[in-house]
């Protein structure tokens, strides 16, 4: 696998080989020694999750507190998303950025992110499955949401998609108000 650091560093980016023929391809999504070895990451996925959206259905900006914090690895199966990334550590250099990534099932792209970012992505082709590896469990009581149209984010949502939400999402809070993560290098 190809590691690239992203702009906001901790956030990686993570391409497998893929070998490809006429009969159609093969790739390791997930392998732990080798993940470790190309990242120099120690995390154990407890949680893997699955979900299918509409064209237009964004899901997050989400989070959980500590001690439930969730570091995660995502990629599309089918269809293509814009994934967003938040670094939302309170002292952190690059605290209330964001990084973006078209991940799509034909380019097999996958994002790590760890815990203290808050995470979202908005559904581009008519449908997309989305496959997310966890390094805690759901906690409802530790959830948070940050508005996807925060005026302080400024994320660069395309303009030309009728944006659906689900209830939860429609009531984030904004950036300046949310519970963000002590930061620790």
């Amino acid at each position: 696998m190809k590691v690239t650091p992203s702009n906001i560093p901790d956030v990686l980016l993570i391409e497998p080989h893929v070998f490809e023929d006429a009969r159609g391809f093969f790739f390791e999504s997930f392998r732990e020694d080798v993940f470790k070895k190309e990242t120099s990451l120690n995390v154990l996925f407890v949680q893997d999750n699955h979900s299918k959206s509409s064209q237009g259905v964004l899901r997050g900006l989400h989070y959980q507190l500590p001690p439930h914090a969730q570091g995660k690895l995502v990629r599309v199966i089918q269809g293509e998303v814009l994934d967003i990334a938040v670094d939302i550590r309170e002292s952190s250099p690059t605290c209330g950025q964001y990084i973006a990534e078209i991940l799509s099932s034909d380019n097999k792209k996958q994002l790590y992110i760890p815990e203290g970012f808050a995470h979202g992505f908005l559904t581009l082709s008519d449908t997309s499955e989305f496959l997310y590896k966890t390094t805690d469990f759901y906690h409802p009581e530790s959830e948070r949401c940050i508005l996807w149209n925060d005026s302080t984010l400024s994320i660069k949502w395309p303009e030309n998609l009728n944006i659906q939400l689900s209830p939860k999402d429609l009531l984030g809070q904004s950036f300046k108000s949310s519970e963000l993560f002590p930061y620790q290098q």
